[in-house]
């Protein structure tokens, strides 16, 4: 599953591809927001962290993973 969250004053959003549910993902980032200054720690697919401060988060976004094609195919 992917997970985009915004981060204020950066221009770029964070991108993490992960291996939990997107409730699990849901459950992690609401816990680590009800807890107040803090911050929110997601592991992707390989095992690398992430870690974002909670008063910087903007938005975050959580969506099945973007299956790339690889490849040509011929439109009709």
């Amino acid at each position: 599953m992917e997970v985009k969250i915004g981060v204020q004053h950066s221009p770029r959003e964070l991108t993490v591809d992960s291996p939990e549910s997107p409730d699990e993902v849901q459950a992690a980032i609401t816990e680590a927001i009800d807890r107040g200054r803090g911050v929110l720690t997601l592991v992707d697919e390989r095992g690398r962290r992430v870690v974002i401060p909670v008063e910087r988060i903007a938005y975050v976004e959580i969506a099945e993973a973007d299956h790339r094609r690889v490849g040509f195919s011929a439109q009709v």
